[in-house]
């Protein structure tokens, strides 16, 4: 047999039960389907199947909308690829035995026209809610996601955002959901491939087609498994979206595909209690796991087998066994809905929440029971008229031609909203050149000049801590006002407003060990400082910079995400049981390096207030102990220690709070409180006292008086969680240096 697509013949697929429109995507395609439809070598409709799609996607909607029995409800998206992998591995041996070939064009043509028109008008819409009811700090990030989802690449965009460090304390996508859609695509770029070179290879080495494909599937599943259990350990952020961790969930659905015949045969009470104890690990996963599990990894294993277990026994099963349960109506409605239902209710949530700024249990599920209307509504208005089309089945370039204006209306989407950010009227950040006002005027403000300290200068308007007199706690100009002539940087530019180590590629990740380092200031200068810790260290670069410039100082940078200075067994964010080898690790070769170059100084701060004691847990004394260590091995070295105290977390994104209140700034103010309860500020303050390491504090000039100003001099305080913005740093640039000189640092 011998077809321009692939020449392909097989044995082997018979007992694979047909579905007239196969799940095709993380989340299976609901279909439109009698009762009871003939299925391939006589088999019966599987409602089990369209059972399970209920069960998957219930256990998703409910996680999302915050039950709290239902903690790990997120295994739903591994029980949809397992369902999806058994049926369109299926569908292409059904085809292979049919008419001897797999038709690559027909494939992707039935895939196009099934997933992406939904998908698209899903986008269209989230786009414009983001657009209408999502503050505007979000929407360039927001309009990148979706692009990237319309393409099916986000799964990757997510992926390097789990581990980006300033993305750690936004708020979730409103596509975040379309990681799934992506990872499976991406699997089935490569799967129907590998089913053709097998059995061109068993052709080829006259050898059974079967076990030929059993290599070929062996081929993804177990790299795919091994790498998911160690990418696990090391980075489950990033491993939780990647699909180089997921393929293997597709590929235990294909390799029950494969197996047909043999699960045919299986005893009837043998399949029913196979099927039952299937569904049961199924829904245990989603009561038993939570977000403290490493996922994927190993612990997936039990919703992916659990869900092959009721696959594999369901058609010998029969009505004894889960399809008693999955077959009935409701569960087979809610299965036909699932896709529409997955892609409408995760937009719906996040736009609500952003709007509200929060959502109750009962708001979630509302919201959730709610978008049963557009999903219903896109079921049966886009899947079913476009899927069952005559037109369009029975043209693969129509199908496909359809899909790829579809994929263009997403990505249109995203674009159109990444223009209306790009039109908001504002600057570059890094230049205090110009500032939007609250009504989105742009004034000329002059730059910060920091030989100048307040109150020295009529003739120019100081900016940030410039306004504050040469004792700011208790300043009048300090204080929370509800409205202010100009704001620099704007609310949507504050993510941008970094210190240089993040254009220049020296901030470590939390992954990586190896000494990343910039050099700033005078590189001849006689005088080295180091600036060495985590990224509550880094926020303090561009006031020394701006001193170096006066001091003709060298300032060498050694930056890691979430790793403060101390040579200590590190917990991850100061989490008990969440260890953090790397940094560890880090600290170690840093601390060797520095006391091999003796650098005159180093300037360290840190927001990590543990350690891991003797028995793994969370210890400040551990912390004390490690930094006193790294202190004395510095002071040893001739090298001299000072310590830039930890600025504390306001409990909110600052930027996203006046971006919501430009007239009402008050509502985004804090307690000075805030400071004295934060932990990093109290472990310092313990482990600087009785030695002879200086600490600076300068939060009177972050918030001169209660409650915290987000606004000071014009210039926003606070960027993202508790980090201070660039430019109000730049400004504090004289405070510092009154500071550095009492700390036995001369500043000109």
């Amino acid at each position: 047999m011998t077809s321009v697509q692939s020449p392909l013949a097989t044995s082997g697929a018979a007992g694979i039960p047909a579905q007239r429109e196969p799940a095709e995507a993380a989340q299976p395609r609901p279909q439109e389907a009698p009762p009871k439809e003939a299925g391939h070598a006589g088999h019966p409709f599987r409602g089990d199947v369209a059972g399970l799609r209920a069960v998957a996607v219930g256990l998703v909607l409910l996680y999302h909308a915050g039950v709290p029995f239902l903690p790990g409800g997120f295994v739903g998206v591994d029980v949809f690829f397992v369902i999806s992998g058994f049926l369109i591995t299926g569908q292409l041996l059904k085809e292979v035995e049919r008419t001897g070939r797999v038709s690559l064009a027909g494939f992707y043509a039935r895939r196009a026209k099934r997933i992406l028109p939904a998908a698209a008008i899903v986008l269209v819409a989230t786009a414009g809610l983001v657009w209408r009811f999502v503050p505007k700090t979000s929407w360039e990030e927001t309009a990148g996601d979706i692009v990237s989802a319309a393409l099916y690449v986000v799964n990757w965009r997510f992926s390097d955002r789990a581990v980006d460090y300033l993305a750690q304390h936004t708020q979730p996508s409103p596509v975040q959901h379309f990681w799934s859609l992506a990872v499976e695509e991406q699997f089935y770029l490569v799967w129907p491939l590998l089913i053709i070179f097998a059995v061109l290879a068993s052709r080829l080495l006259r050898s059974g087609v079967k076990p030929t494909l059993w290599v070929a599937l062996l081929v993804v599943l177990v790299p795919s498994f091994v790498w998911s259990v160690l990418e696990t350990t090391a980075s489950p952020a990033e491993a939780f979206f990647a699909s180089t961790t997921r393929m293997w969930e597709l590929a235990i659905g294909a390799g029950v595909a494969l197996a047909a015949t043999a699960c045919a045969r299986i005893p009837r009470a043998a399949a029913v209690t196979v099927g039952w104890l299937g569904l049961a690990a199924v829904v245990a996963a989603g009561a038993l796991v939570t977000t403290d599990t490493a996922w994927p990894g190993y612990a997936a294993a039990l919703p992916t087998l659990g869900t092959a277990a009721v696959l594999a026994a369901g058609t010998t099963a029969g009505r004894w066994g889960p399809v008693a349960l999955l077959g009935i109506r409701p569960m087979r409605w809610v299965g036909d809905l699932s896709y529409s239902l997955y892609l409408w209710h995760w937009p719906l949530l996040m736009v609500a929440t952003a709007y509200w700024q929060g959502l109750s249990m009962s708001q979630s599920l509302a919201i959730t029971a709610a978008s049963l209307i557009p999903a219903w509504l896109t079921y049966r208005l886009v899947e079913n008229p476009l899927r069952y089309s005559k037109a369009i089945s029975g043209s693969s370039r129509l199908a496909l031609s359809l899909g790829a204006n579809f994929t263009l209306v997403g990505v249109s989407a995203g674009l159109a909203l990444l223009l209306v950010f790009a039109n908001l009227g504002t600057g570059p950040a890094g230049t205090p050149e110009q500032s939007a006002t609250g009504g989105g005027e742009v004034v000329a403000l002059p730059p910060v000049d920091i030989a100048l300290l307040p109150d020295t200068d009529p003739g120019r308007a100081p900016l940030g801590a410039a306004v504050l007199g040469i004792n700011p706690l208790g300043d009048p100009r300090g204080k929370v006002t509800d409205q202010v002539p100009a704001m620099f940087p704007q609310p949507v530019m504050v993510r941008r407003d970094l210190p240089d180590t993040f254009r220049d590629r020296c901030h470590q990740s939390q992954q990586g060990t190896d000494l990343l380092t910039c050099t700033y200031g005078d590189p001849t200068s006689s005088t080295e400082l180091v600036l060495a810790g985590d990224s509550k260290a880094e926020q303090w670069l561009p006031a020394l910079q701006a001193l170096a410039a006066r001091n003709r100082w060298k300032i060498v940078t050694y930056i890691k995400s979430s790793c403060g200075f101390a040579t200590a067994t590190h917990l991850l964010n100061d989490i008990a049981n969440k260890p953090y080898p790397s940094c560890t690790q880090w600290n170690r070769d840093l601390l060797a390096k520095l006391v091999a170059d003796r650098p005159d100084y180093v300037i360290t701060s840190q927001y990590s207030g543990t350690a891991a004691d003797g028995g793994g847990q969370q210890s400040a004394d551990a912390m004390v102990t490690a930094m006193h260590a790294n202190w004395t091995a510095l002071a040893e070295a001739g090298t001299k220690v000072i310590v830039l105290a930890n600025t504390p977390d306001p409990g909110m994104t600052v930027y996203e709070c006046i971006d919501r209140n430009r007239d009402r700034l008050s509502a985004c103010a804090f307690d000075r409180a805030r400071r004295d309860a934060d932990r990093g500020y109290q472990t310092q303050r313990a482990a600087a006292v009785g030695t002879d390491v200086p600490m600076i504090d300068l939060f009177d000039v972050v918030c001169p008086v209660g409650p915290c100003a987000p606004v000071i001099g014009n210039v926003i305080v606070y960027r993202e969680s508790s980090h201070l913005t660039a430019t109000y740093v730049r400004t504090m640039a004289p405070r510092l240096a009154v500071a550095l000189t009492a700390a036995g640092l001369p500043t000109g």
